[in-house]
């Protein structure tokens, strides 16, 4: 029987996905994740070396989606914000496994993806900064987290929605 590595590795991060964000790193079993993708748990190991190696896969590939899908814009940071408001509601994974990675490797843990993105952003922020199109009340790191706070903050109170975040992010601004 021939085998479709891709087509398995690909069976595996979506069963490891939605493992990972109900259960965590820790919490999360590699027997479940395999029975879900249909596949032999030894095959997790064969292609991803670790459980840890394995949710560090899923949680680059679900920022790298976001990053895609929402790319920064500091020219328009409260349209920014309402787009990864929607993202977040769409794929509610990724603050599950961002939050998870925090809390298994330490608040201040960021991954390579996550790092390197945020580098990129605070870049983009910064020169509108330099440029005179984006006020400098804050540094662009600063700016950037708010920005990126107020648009993930929206899911912990009920009143939350899109048209609260772009608001927020509008009036820091302003």
């Amino acid at each position: 029987m021939v085998r479709d590595r891709e087509a398995t590795k690909a069976k595996l991060l979506e069963a490891a996905l939605a493992e990972f964000a109900k259960h965590g790193i820790a919490g999360a079993r590699v027997d479940r994740i395999a029975a879900k993708a249909g596949c032999n748990k030894a095959m997790i190991y064969a292609y991803f070396g670790s459980k840890e190696d394995l949710f560090d896969e899923v949680l680059r590939i679900q920022i790298a989606r976001v990053i895609e899908a929402v790319p920064i814009t500091p020219d328009d940071l409260p349209g920014y914000a309402g787009r990864l408001f929607d993202v977040y509601q769409q794929q509610p994974e990724l603050l599950s496994l961002a939050g998870y990675h925090r809390l298994e490797n330490g608040f201040e843990a960021i991954s390579k993806a996550e790092g390197d993105a945020h580098t990129e952003k605070v870049a983009a922020v910064a020169e509108a900064q330099r440029a005179g199109r984006l006020p400098v009340d804050f540094d662009a790191e600063e700016l950037l987290s708010l920005v990126v706070h107020m648009s993930i903050l929206a899911f912990s109170t009920p009143v939350a929605n899109r048209d609260l975040v772009v608001r927020s992010v509008a009036k820091l601004l302003a």
